[in-house]
């Protein structure tokens, strides 16, 4: 049995048969033809942390897949109120077939899944977010790469991320650290990565640039999220002050190779981290990215119940 807490969970190898298998299975739901190797299994969604993409796809996934799916909340559940997170693990697990978690601290899901009988998936935490680099690094691979060779157009590449260093950011640098491109971080000044969350096997993955433009150089993916957080909310005027200059406009985008594509994991706020001629500009594939979670998720949640087919 295994989790999906963190993108540095998995092996090389297994990256390379997961974006293979999304491929084929991306491929059956364009083509109308069913792809159903979970009939009979069921997904609990636990849901502490609010969400759109992550429910929509998650749900639509496992339905379209053949199974059944769950949905709880810590207000309609026992795991907002006494119950341990131990427990609530054991009797959860006992019911399910595979557990997928949207909650703050990396250490309640991590809690969980130590406790669980089934499979759990990390949908977000404050930590990292691996499912949606699953989608973003796919969605790359989709226009830029080969399908047969997925992880082929990624080594070498030039990933730059801009704004908060957040579970985005900490999850961009463990896949780099795996995978053998380069991330450039440029955040505000009191919001940079903790390197030490990713726990990096080498410094040599990624570089820091105090200017959003010099991290933009060269790169062929540019990338950012909003700038306050869920659970971060009583920040927000200020760190609108301190990320004034982080907004991901057209002079940014022209530093980068003239392929450069833009993405950002949604939901945006045009006008502050990103320009509206960005987002919506030819450059973006935010829209491709978005669907990718549904079928990236699929070919995940099917691996971990079922394995290699």
């Amino acid at each position: 049995m295994k989790h999906f807490l963190q993108f540095s969970d998995f092996t090389l190898d297994e990256y390379d048969y997961l974006f293979k298998r999304t491929a084929l299975i991306k491929h059956k739901f364009k083509s109308y033809e069913r792809h159903q190797p979970l009939v009979d299994r069921t997904l609990a969604m636990i849901f502490e942390k609010a969400s759109t993409r992550t429910r929509v796809s998650f749900e639509a996934g496992m339905y379209q897949l053949g199974g059944s799916v769950v949905h709880l909340t810590t207000g309609d559940s026992q795991l907002g109120r006494a119950e341990p997170i131990e427990d609530s693990a054991r009797v959860i697990s006992r019911m399910v077939d595979l557990v997928m978690i949207r909650t703050y601290g990396q250490d309640k899901i991590n809690k969980f899944a130590a406790h669980s009988r089934v499979p759990v998936i990390n949908g977000l935490t404050n930590e990292f977010h691996p499912c949606q680099i699953l989608a973003d690094l796919f969605t790359f691979i989709e226009h830029r790469g080969d399908s047969k060779n997925p992880l082929e157009c990624l080594k070498g590449k030039v990933v730059t991320w801009v704004g908060d260093g957040n579970n985005m950011a900490n999850t961009w640098l463990q896949a780099a650290d795996l995978l053998g491109f380069t991330v450039h971080i440029s955040t505000p000044r009191g919001y940079e990565v903790d390197h030490s969350i990713a726990g990096l096997t080498t410094n040599h993955s990624f570089k820091v640039f105090d200017d959003p433009l010099e991290a933009c150089k060269g790169a062929d993916l540019v990338t950012t999220d909003v700038w306050t957080s869920m659970g971060f909310e009583a920040e927000n005027e200020t760190r609108k002050i301190a990320f004034n200059d982080w907004c991901v406009d057209q002079e940014m985008m022209s530093k980068a190779t003239p392929q450069a594509l833009f993405m950002h994991c949604l939901p945006a706020h045009r006008g502050e981290e990103v320009q509206a001629e960005v987002i919506d500009g030819p450059q973006s594939v935010v829209w491709d990215e978005a669907e990718n979670r549904l079928h990236v998720q699929k070919a995940l949640m099917e691996y971990l119940l079922l394995g290699a087919l």
